[in-house]
């Protein structure tokens, strides 16, 4: 009777161990997790030509607020480039280069700027690169490209990916910010920390084999002694 009890709580202590080694698997695989989302902003644009004009290069501050609640709160973003003016072809179009990366125009000396997305505990920071053209003519801007993203706060605290967006402004006088409408793409990925293993489900296990071990020893010896 006891050698069968031994013989069931055996297998039940082994199954007790896999169980914890497979839960602590599903747990490490399921630390990433992807928010991918759109959203449309109405933008304000200053460009300051007086920066760096003898290198043809200008400051560019662009702020946004959502038409519409964004997920996560994020309904706010302010953005800050560095733009350089490409070879004129046509005198009635400007087409800039943007960057956050000073050293990508040869200004070492200059910060990195930055973009934040914000609104609410929920936070993102990230570096753009993108183009535009400024048409006198037809008094628009018309622009895109890349936002990289770097860190957060909040679920964004670890966060990876990037933000593409289209944006087209109305071009007002210098001096005055032009205004118009930025579409933006969130493709965004988070890594939280992986739990520490956790250890009660295959100590309870090794526990049970322990005690089963023990039992079938004492058997044994009581076994052994009723020979004599």
């Amino acid at each position: 009777m006891f050698n069968s009890k031994i013989n069931w709580l055996l297998p039940v202590a082994l199954t007790i161990v896999s169980l914890g080694s497979n839960l602590q698997t599903v747990k490490a695989q399921s630390s990433d997790k992807s928010y991918i989302f759109s959203a449309d902003y109405t933008t304000s644009v200053i460009i300051d030509p007086s920066f760096r004009p003898e290198l043809g290069i200008v400051r560019a501050t662009i702020t946004g607020e959502s038409v519409e609640p964004v997920p996560y709160e994020l309904n706010f973003f302010i953005s800050n480039t560095y733009g350089k003016l490409n070879p004129i072809e046509n005198p009635a179009i400007n087409r800039y280069t943007f960057n956050s990366d000073p050293r990508v125009f040869g200004l070492d000396e200059e910060p990195i700027l930055a973009d934040r997305y914000y609104g609410g505990t929920n936070e993102l920071f990230g570096t753009a690169s993108d183009s535009a053209e400024i048409n006198f003519a037809e008094g628009t801007i018309r622009g895109g490209g890349t936002i990289t993203i770097s860190g957060g706060k909040g679920l964004f605290k670890n966060a990876k990916g990037t933000i593409t967006f289209t944006q087209q402004d109305r071009l007002n006088p210098p001096g005055t910010p032009s205004q118009g409408l930025a579409k933006l793409n969130f493709n965004l990925q988070t890594s939280q920390p992986v739990p520490e293993p956790n250890a009660s489900i295959t100590f309870i296990g090794m526990t049970v084999i322990g005690i089963a071990l023990r039992i079938k020893g004492n058997i044994r010896r009581k076994d052994n002694s009723s020979i004599f």
